[in-house]
């Protein structure tokens, strides 16, 4: 599979881990800054997911 491909694939994947992070298991009082917001979490686990299924 295409580098490229992998490495989309891994993105969204580990941005649907993130907004289910975020969803369920969030922070309520927004001391936790990674699950506090949305956007963040899903961005930092997408560029974790992206990472991982590329193998850098």
């Amino acid at each position: 599979m295409n580098l490229l491909i992998r490495a989309a694939v891994g993105a969204l994947i580990g941005a649907a881990v993130g907004f289910a992070m975020y969803r369920y298991v969030g922070c309520k009082t927004g001391a936790c800054p990674i699950t506090a917001s949305p956007y963040t979490s899903v961005l930092i686990y997408g560029l974790l997911g992206a990472f991982v299924a590329a193998g850098k």
